[in-house]
Order: C-alpha cells, then sequence, then structure tokens
C-alpha cells in the first residue's frame, strides 16, 4: 500500500513573524523557511507505518514554489521513498488556497492510488485547517481528522481523535484520508548520511497547468495587522484587593 503526504513549505515556527508595512501580508524577506510542523508529523507517521510493514512506500507531495524542493528533499531525508513538487507560483508570498491544493492532490491521487493520505490538520501560516476535509470531500472517501493515534489492519484505519471532550476513536475503511495532531508522534532528525542519500532519491516535477487546476485565488486578503499588544498586569496587595479587581474585571 502506497501512502502518499502532503507536505507545505512556511515560516520556520521558530521565527517571529514580521508583517509589512503596508499591511499586505507577511514580509518573507531573508526568513528562514521550513516543513509544516504538523506535515512533519505527517511524514514520521507514514515512515513509521512503512518500516511497520504495512505500508510499500511513501510519496511526499508539495505545491508552491520551486523552493519547496528544499522541504521535500528534508522529508526525502527522513525516509520517505520519493516526492513530486507541483509548481503553482512563481511569487513565494502566494499562497495557494485549500481548495485549489485539494483539487491538485485530487488528481496525484488519481495517477499514484495511494491505500491512505495522512496529512497534517493546518498549516501554520494561513491556520486554514480545511485541505484533508477538503480532498476527503472531492475524493468521496473517508476521513478521520486530529489524529493522536493511528492503526491500519484489514483494510481498516483505526484513528483515536483529539477532541474538545478528550478523545474519541473512529474507525474508517481505506482508502482513507487522516489528518494528524501534535501528539501523534515525535519526528525524527535527519542524520547526515540520509540526507546525502535523498539528493538522489526520485523528486518529479510538475505544474499546476499538468493537472488542469486553476489555482487563481478566490479569496482577496483585505488587511494583516500584528496581534494587539498585552497589557501590562498589576500587582494586589491583599487576597479582599485580588477579589475587588476580579469583580471590576466581571471575571467573579
Amino acid at each position: 500500500m502506497k501512502l502518499l503526504v502532503p507536505v507545505k513549505r512556511v515560516i520556520d515556527y521558530n521565527v517571529k513573524v514580521r508583517v509589512k508595512a503596508d499591511g499586505s501580508g507577511v514580509d518573507l524577506a531573508n526568513v528562514k523557511m521550513s516543513m509544516n510542523p504538523f506535515d512533519e508529523i505527517a511524514v514520521e507517521e507514514a515512515i513509521r507505518l512503512r518500516e511497520a510493514g504495512i505500508a510499500s512506500e511513501v510519496i511526499l507531495v508539495s505545491i508552491g514554489v520551486k523552493q519547496a524542493q528544499e522541504t521535500l528533499r528534508t522529508g526525502l531525508a527522513m525516509g520517505a521513498d520519493r516526492a513530486i513538487l507541483v509548481v503553482a507560483s512563481e511569487d513565494v508570498h502566494t499562497d495557494i488556497e485549500p481548495l485549489a491544493v485539494a483539487k491538485i492532490l485530487a488528481a496525484v491521487v488519481a495517477e499514484e492510488e495511494p491505500g491512505a493520505v495522512i496529512c497534517g490538520k493546518q498549516a501554520i501560516d494561513n491556520d486554514m485547517n480545511a485541505t484533508g476535509q477538503m480532498l476527503a470531500a472531492l475524493l468521496g472517501w473517508s476521513q478521520a481528522t486530529y489524529a493522536n493515534k493511528v492503526t491500519i489492519a484489514d483494510g481498516y484505519a483505526t484513528v483515536t481523535r483529539e477532541v474538545d471532550g478528550g478523545l474519541q476513536t473512529v474507525k474508517v475503511k481505506l482508502p482513507a484520508i487522516i489528518s494528524t495532531d501534535l501528539r501523534l508522534n515525535e519526528p525524527r532528525y535527519a542524520s547526515l548520511p540520509n540526507i546525502m542519500k535523498a539528493k538522489k532519491k526520485p523528486l518529479a516535477e510538475k505544474t499546476a497547468a499538468d493537472y488542469g487546476v486553476d489555482v487563481a485565488p478566490r479569496l482577496e486578503i483585505v488587511k494583516t495587522g500584528e496581534p494587539p499588544e498585552r497589557a501590562a498586569g498589576i500587582k494586589v496587595g491583599s487576597v479582599d484587593e485580588l477579589v475587588g479587581k476580579l469583580k471590576e474585571a466581571g471575571v467573579v
């Protein structure tokens, strides 16, 4: 069984994001980029399933700019078998919207015929949390989101999901879409020998036009701004004063 894992190139989670002076978006000049953390977890889970003998091949796919090759090579160095880069934009500031990504992924799925798609639950740049669900709808596949634990056997995936009330376990028939949450696993570091081997692994390059998908944006960013600064705290001298302040704030 093949496993398909979509990965996205995003600003590294350790970087403090800067907004452009004109408020038109985020400044990406000289900013470190890396694999979306949720996608990294998805790659790790797919590799573990292959190592357990459940999957035969792990295929990565990234949709965006040419620079996403670096992101795919990172996944290949972790242990994935091959990768597909779908160049959908020349501008690093252009974010391909979830519906367009889902349509391209649906075309890749039709071409590769994987037994499951394992993806991150959301990207940390736009936090839309929509691509996996849209892909499931386009394919007519089962879906299990926010995966905390994944077990695959006898043509079914048993997935423990993180929900507001705790944990929920669902059983879905394969092929299916599984989106990963933070506590599913801890991704491995790529060793130097594997980084060298990754340079020789197959990486096919295609375009959105090859799949007949229009990636023109349907959404318009009106304004981007910094989050409001947190107000300074105050010190209180006694419990009674604390209770009084809480009552003023309407907390109690």
